[in-house]
């Protein structure tokens, strides 16, 4: 167990932007929690073996479609959403832990313990960025008789003058109303969900997914400025290798429907499919990298990730990926519930290459 600082932020946001894939948050909003969790006080940071079997987790995340115009998530709303979940447990809450790693959502949890004197968990509901809360729950759609308490709260008060929202049932229609509230307050709510004991978080989520993305940030920002020497950092660090270079041309512009960004753009031959985050790579008909292994672009100006929301046609990037053998695997990553709902989505196949 270790306090988790200034520094340590800085480097989640950084490693927790390759892991992104294109969405996961926004580095400005991960910047700002960042300091603002360790200003407040020390969270630490804790290992699956630091908690009892029976200990209660719970993930805490934002849910929307990060280039909405409209979102706005004040950092207290992640403490409400939290808070209106551990009312329900019916006993203390030990850990929190994050859905996915991201831009900001690598420091999901972290005011949050900051605040209640509770632990992030060294883990995540999913190593990398993902579309849909059932990504993240670790097999909790397919779990027998499990029955989940989801939380919102906050939104733009200008929209909807802000709002809190519980939730209790099965995962998935609980996850369905939630997209739909994020979709009425401006694109964006802070959340928290699904209550667990420690010994499914153990046999169900990617553990050490934080860490991984701390090593991944400190190797990155020691290897600046030079763009050339922080893209290949992130290879060596991670096993990772850069598929193509070249110009981004857009094949189907970003558009965000129904709290989803959609959209498609090609990197030479490459042609990369997202919803939200990059979730296919495709070249000549042949499939090359699926979800959940890591796709991301990364600027050859500066080194560092290019989220859907600000990249331009021509920007000159590396199409950079991490084979999913080299990565922390939570059940979610091959939940077939989960896994069909974002293959309708988007209308290609991620069922077969996901759970190989």
């Amino acid at each position: 167990m270790r306090e988790l600082t200034s520094s340590d932020a800085l480097d989640a946001v950084w490693g927790g932007s390759v892991l992104a894939c294109g969405g996961g948050g926004w580095v400005e909003h991960g910047l700002m929690m960042g300091e603002l969790a360790t200003g407040l006080g020390r969270p630490l940071l804790c290992s699956i073996d630091d908690l009892a079997p029976d200990d209660v987790v719970v993930t805490v995340t934002a849910i929307g479609a990060p280039a909405s115009p409209n979102w706005e998530i004040r950092p207290l709303d992640y403490v409400r959403a939290f808070e209106l979940v551990a009312q329900r447990v019916g006993r203390p809450v030990e850990a929190v832990m994050t859905a996915q790693n991201g831009s900001s959502t690598t420091l999901n949890g972290w005011i949050q313990a900051a605040i209640h004197g509770i632990k992030v968990l060294d883990a995540a509901g999913d190593v990398r960025a993902h579309p849909t809360g059932k990504l993240g729950a670790m097999g909790l759609t397919e779990r027998p008789g499990y029955k989940t308490v989801q939380a919102v709260a906050g939104g733009n008060r200008e929209l909807c003058g802000g709002i809190e929202l519980v939730v209790e049932g099965d995962v998935t229609p609980t996850s369905d109303i939630l997209r739909d509230v994020c979709v009425r307050v401006g694109g964006f709510i802070a959340a928290a969900r699904h209550p667990v004991e420690a010994d499914w978080v153990r046999d169900h989520a990617a553990l050490g997914a934080l860490s991984f993305a701390l090593a991944l940030g400190s190797a990155m920002r020691s290897a600046g400025p030079d763009a050339t020497a922080v893209v290949n950092a992130a290879v060596e660090s991670t096993g990772g290798s850069v598929l193509a270079r070249g110009k981004v041309r857009f094949v189907e512009p970003l558009r965000t429907e129904a709290g989803f960004d959609h959209g498609s753009f090609a990197v030479d031959e490459h042609h990369v499919r997202f919803l939200n985050e990059h979730m296919t790579v495709d070249r000549d008909g042949e499939r090359v990298a699926t979800y959940p292994d890591v796709i991301t672009v990364l600027s050859t100006e500066s080194g560092r990730p290019l989220a859907i929301a600000k990249m331009k046609e021509g920007d000159e990037v590396a199409l950079f990926t991490i084979d999913r053998a080299h990565l922390p695997l939570s059940s979610g990553t091959h939940d077939r519930t989960a896994l069909s709902d974002v293959e309708q989505i988007m209308g290609v196949a991620l069922v077969d290459t996901a759970s190989g």
